[in-house]
C-alpha cells in the first residue's frame, strides 16, 4: 500500500517538471516557414512560370542554392511561395509572367541568339514589340537558313519541344547547288551516319512541279546545321534552306520576317504532344 502512494507521489510531482542534465537548443530554421501549406504556388512551379527553366530543371537549382524566398536559402523542394514573398533566383528577383508563344517567319542574315557581341542582327530584334515579357527562341535556326521560330516563356513547353525522345516534327524546303540524283535521294531514306552519330531522316523527296534540285525533307533531330549537313554528306551543298513545318505549325499567311501569336488552339495541340 505504501509502495503504491510512493508510485503515486512520484507520478504527480513529474507532471510539469523539465528534464533535468538536458539543455533547450531552438533550431533555427533552415528556410522561411510556410504560414500555410495548403495555399501559395510551389517553389519549382514559381521558377518555371518566371521563364526561368523547366520544373524539372528548377527542382536541380533549388537542390544546389541558386533560390532565397525573403533573404533566406531555400532547399525545400516542395516549398510553397506565398503572394507576399520575394524571390530570387541566381540574386534577381523573379516573378511569375503571363506566357507567351510567338512565331517568327525567320529571314536570312539574323542569328538566333539573344544578343551578339560582334553586332550582327539577331533574331530578337524582330520581336522587339511582340510581348513585355522575356521571351526566348526554342531551339535555333543557323544565320542563312529561314523560316520558323517559335518563341516563349513557358521553361516547360521549350524543354518538351525541344527534347529528342518527343519526336517534334521539322520540314525544310533545301534547294540544291545541282540536281539530286535518284540514287543519292535512295541513300537519304531512313538511318544516315553524320559525324560518326545516327540522324533518322523521317522523309525525303522532289518538292513536286519544281526542279530537281528542290527538295522536302524532315526530320526530327535538333543538332546544329544538321540538314546541310546530311546533303553534303551525299556531295551537294545546300544553297537555300527554309523551315516550313515547325511541331505541326505552318508559314501559312506569315510573311517572311513577320511574327504572330499562336492561337489557343495550337497552344492547347503543342502541350498535348506526346
Amino acid at each position: 500500500m505504501n509502495a503504491n502512494k510512493n508510485s503515486s507521489r512520484r507520478r504527480q510531482e513529474g507532471k510539469g517538471s523539465k528534464p533535468q542534465n538536458r539543455k533547450n537548443f531552438k533550431k533555427k530554421p533552415s528556410a522561411p516557414q510556410n504560414k500555410n501549406t495548403s495555399e501559395g504556388v510551389r517553389l519549382n512551379k514559381y521558377i518555371a512560370n518566371s521563364g526561368i527553366c523547366s520544373r524539372r530543371e528548377a527542382d536541380t537549382y533549388i537542390e544546389h542554392g541558386s533560390v532565397e524566398v525573403n533573404g533566406k536559402l531555400v532547399t525545400e523542394m516542395g516549398y510553397k511561395v506565398q503572394a507576399t514573398d520575394v524571390v530570387k533566383f541566381d540574386g534577381t528577383t523573379i516573378s511569375p509572367e503571363q506566357k507567351r508563344y510567338i512565331l517568327l517567319n525567320k529571314p536570312k542574315n539574323y542569328i538566333t541568339t539573344m544578343d551578339d557581341d560582334r553586332g550582327r542582327k539577331t533574331v530578337m530584334e524582330l520581336i522587339a514589340n511582340a510581348s513585355k515579357e522575356r521571351i526566348y527562341p526554342v531551339g535555333r535556326l543557323d544565320r542563312n537558313t529561314t523560316g520558323l521560330l517559335l518563341f516563349t516563356n513557358d521553361g516547360d513547353l521549350a524543354k518538351k519541344l525541344t527534347h529528342p525522345k518527343h519526336n517534334v516534327r521539322k520540314l525544310y524546303h533545301a534547294s540544291l547547288d545541282r540536281k539530286l540524283d535518284l540514287k543519292d535521294l535512295q541513300k537519304l531514306r531512313g538511318e544516315v551516319i553524320i559525324e560518326g552519330r545516327k540522324v533518322f531522316i523521317d522523309a525525303v523527296s522532289y518538292i513536286d512541279n519544281e526542279p530537281k534540285t528542290e527538295i522536302g525533307i524532315e526530320i526530327h533531330s535538333g543538332r546544329n546545321r544538321i540538314v546541310r549537313k546530311i546533303f553534303e554528306h551525299v556531295g551537294y551543298k545546300v544553297i537555300k534552306l527554309d523551315r516550313v513545318i515547325f511541331a505541326e505549325l505552318t508559314k501559312k499567311n506569315l510573311p517572311r520576317g513577320r511574327w504572330r501569336t499562336l492561337t489557343d488552339l495550337e497552344i492547347n495541340n503543342l502541350k498535348a504532344m506526346k
